[in-house]
């Protein structure tokens, strides 16, 4: 086979991270299914990783590290079902997409507040417009991917329509648009826009962080919905964390400009359940048979952002929600900090006080209740796909998510009235 022998030549041949073969090994997971690749190639990528932490270990190697963190970063990807560590990070393969962690301080001058948020944008655009991007590929017969469950025209016309919508905020902000087109024009029309907007890098990382476990075609638009997911809350974790600094520092309208950009950030990808509830029930039941370990229960994100907002009690912190993210558990635990302590400080300090501390616990009951109504749709979703099979990454499913949907977001303001549904049927992602 040709990735055996691209291979084997490329181990013997100096093992050179920029020249990977990178496109045979991943023909062969698409062509089987991450679950069922074999395990002479697993064997053989095994031993590629090998070489590489041993010619790093040396001092070996080239003096750009650029080429050995993408090769690391596939490998980990490749190789968590062989290792036994497979879950949610390593399913998305968030450590490829370079992903936004929310662990950055997120202040800095007003141009380094802009490049960070239209980094964000940026991805964001890039995942929905190649999850739209296969679509039409898979309409037109011009891709063998995931060749099994092909959704119908009207589905796929939905996708695209839902696709660009998700997106168009995000594109708005970044100077660009989309104009009102046939659904498929427009879907190709993004899939232009971002495609000329990526550098060679961001192209290779986005093709190498498709590695679905199994054929069935929804599973390519479940991985992309998820990963843009990943982006959104790691970008409220970042505006999270400068809502914190703002309200240490007295500065209540910087800290309500963060709150409120948050919640837009959050509303503005309600399109994104809906693209997801448009997965077919049957197809997601197919792949999901063999996603076994990983969940997005496990979602550091996530749990980043909820920390941030209060400090979780210890039933929370002791759930399995926060045992899979053992080093944020033990920040938290630590003392880690959160806008309900900041909140709670400013106003004693006497340094939040009347309209600002109006204007702040405004902003946070607004943010609180469009967080509340995220979990209300990923609930139903859930129930939609799965009724009341258990979890993956060996949860509860369904009944983990009733328990959590109403946890508050805060606790030194109460939430707003739950923000209109979105116009479409809406979801969320799954577990």
């Amino acid at each position: 086979m040709r990735f055996v022998r691209e291979l084997t030549s490329w181990l013997s041949g100096g093992a050179d991270p920029d020249s990977f073969p990178y496109l045979p090994v991943t023909a062969e997971f698409h062509r089987t299914g991450k679950h069922f690749v074999g395990k002479g190639l697993l064997a053989l990528l095994d031993e590629a990783r090998a070489h590489i932490a041993a010619t790093r270990a040396t001092g070996a190697g080239p003096e750009d590290p650029g080429p050995v963190r993408l090769l690391r970063g596939f490998l980990d990807v490749a190789l968590d079902k062989w290792d036994g560590r497979y879950d949610y990070r390593s399913y998305l393969a968030l450590r490829l997409l370079g992903l936004p962690c929310g662990d950055d301080h997120a202040g800095g001058s007003v141009a380094e507040r802009a490049a960070t948020r239209q980094g964000r944008d940026r991805l964001l655009v890039h995942l929905v417009a190649d999850a739209l991007a296969f679509e039409l590929a898979a309409a037109a017969g011009t891709t063998d991917l995931l060749p099994e469950q092909r959704p119908g025209p009207a589905l796929v016309a939905k996708r695209h329509r839902l696709g660009v919508r998700a997106v168009s905020p995000a594109l708005s902000r970044l100077g660009l648009t989309v104009d009102d087109l046939q659904p498929a024009t427009a879907a190709a029309a993004l899939h232009a826009l971002a495609a000329a907007d990526r550098s060679t890098a961001e192209e290779r990382a986005l093709r190498l962080s498709m590695l679905p476990v199994y054929l069935s075609h929804d599973e390519y638009l479940f991985i992309r919905v998820l990963q843009a997911y990943e982006c959104v809350f790691a970008g409220l974790a970042d505006e999270l964390r400068a809502t914190i600094d703002a309200l240490d520092a007295g500065r209540a309208v910087a800290a309500a400009e963060r709150l409120g950009y948050a919640r837009d950030q959050l509303a503005s990808a309600a399109p994104l359940f809906s693209l997801l509830a448009s997965m077919q029930p049957e197809s997601f039941r197919t792949f999901r048979a063999y996603t076994e370990g990983a969940s997005a229960i496990q979602s550091r994100s996530y749990k980043l952002m909820e920390s941030l907002c209060r400090t979780p009690e210890g039933s929370r912190l002791d759930s399995a929600a926060y045992r899979s993210v053992p080093e944020l558990r033990d920040r938290v635990r630590a003392g880690g900090p959160s806008v309900d302590a900041a909140l709670r400080a400013a106003v004693r300090s006497g340094r939040l006080a009347g309209a600002d501390r109006a204007l702040v616990e405004g902003r946070m009951r607004e943010f609180a209740a469009t967080v509340l109504h995220w979990r209300r749709t990923h609930h139903r979703l859930a129930v939609r796909m799965l009724g009341e099979r258990p979890g993956t990454g060996y949860t509860e499913g369904t009944p983990y998510l009733a328990e959590v949907r109403a946890i508050p977001v805060f606790t030194a303001v109460a939430a707003d009235a739950d923000p209109a549904a979105p116009s479409e049927p809406s979801g969320g992602c799954p577990e």
